[in-house]
């Protein structure tokens, strides 16, 4: 019987065999996998969700790689408008959003298709338009792998920083199971991202209802190629591939004035747009970057595999373009997709 192999478990379609899967669709069968994993005495499990962004190790993973496909949603009332929603880890975030949307609740409609599971979005903090998880997050169940035990870790203990969290830094430690979060039953938060504004027609502010700004959200990513198709040209991808970068104050004046777009992320410190530095280095949409990988189609900072991809060749391509980045401006990207597996 051929073996699982982690180009079957990511969106790059990339990476070697796994010494075995384990998928995990009912919450009850957590039990049975950290009872395999004690009784073969193995490290903690490699965990996957959708596998949307990471690239895998063509050398594979040796040990056992815990799929998190659990499904489900509960509501607990806490007032007149507002609810605590406790989500399993393998539930989608874009059907979570749908959800919230046709429930008219509040808090989480610029995470808007946003690809991966919601056990993955607290890892980076996953955040759009303006919004993020640490906004409504309020405790995660986890495994503790250390402790060898169940733990519910309210959001201030898991460091929600701009794409950043406490599991982000350990990923062996910990697995997310469940994470609930504070919704309310209201108009949408109010809106703080320019285009966003601009394609609803309202000023910055504004709340407008849950569905409407759900739908704008869903309209602009499509637009910019940020919607991940499954059967596209583009299909095989993570999403952004570089976080906007830290920049000096000294940065950000030079490199505005060049026309380089920067913002102040959550944290308040100053970023540059990636997207536009990659284009200063002279790539473009669609431009192949090595033997197959290249720019989307419609976006330069997605970064697509196709036939012939490798993962070491798509990790060097990254490696790359941040070198040349840096020589060009100074400023250092940083790569968003986590490297799983086995890796030189």
């Amino acid at each position: 019987m051929p073996s699982t192999t982690l180009s079957s478990l990511t969106t790059l379609r990339l990476g070697g065999a796994v010494g075995n899967a384990l998928h995990i669709s009912d919450p009850g069968d957590w039990v049975d996998l950290v009872r395999t994993i004690g009784d073969r005495q193995e490290a903690a499990p490699l965990t996957l969700g959708h596998g949307s962004n990471v690239i895998a190790s063509d050398a594979g993973h040796e040990g056992t790689v815990a799929v998190i496909n659990t499904r489900g949603i509960s509501v607990k009332r806490l007032d007149d408008t507002a609810v605590a929603v406790t989500v399993q880890a393998g539930h989608p975030l874009a059907d979570l959003t749908a959800w919230a949307a046709a429930e008219r609740l509040a808090g989480i409609e610029c995470l808007a298709g946003i690809p991966g599971t919601v056990g993955a979005a607290p890892v980076q903090n996953a955040g759009a338009y303006g919004q993020q998880v640490s906004d409504t997050l309020d405790h995660l169940t986890v495994w503790d792998w250390d402790m060898g035990r169940l733990r519910t870790l309210p959001a201030q203990a898991c460091r929600l920083r701009h794409r950043d969290s406490r599991f982000k830094n350990a990923p062996d430690r910990w697995t997310i199971l469940t994470a609930t979060f504070h919704l309310t039953r209201s108009p949408a938060a109010p809106i703080s991202y320019q285009p966003l504004a601009d394609d609803l027609g309202v000023q910055p502010g504004a709340r407008p209802p849950v569905s409407e700004v759900t739908a704008a959200v869903l309209a602009n990513r499509h637009r910019r190629g940020l919607l991940l198709d499954p059967h596209g040209p583009d299909a095989r991808q993570v999403g952004s591939v570089f976080l906007n970068p830290l920049v000096t104050a000294a940065q950000a004046a030079r490199w505005s004035a060049a026309g380089c777009p920067v913002h102040t992320d959550s944290d308040g410190q100053l970023r540059a747009s990636a997207g536009w530095l990659l284009e200063h280095v002279g790539y473009r949409p669609g431009q192949k970057i090595t033997d197959g990988v290249r720019c989307s189609e419609r976006r330069t900072l997605t970064i697509t595999a196709h036939k012939s991809a490798t993962a070491t060749g798509f990790a060097q391509a990254l490696a790359d373009l941040v070198r040349q980045v840096e020589r060009a401006t100074s400023i250092t990207l940083q790569p968003e997709p986590a490297r799983v597996g086995t890796w030189p």
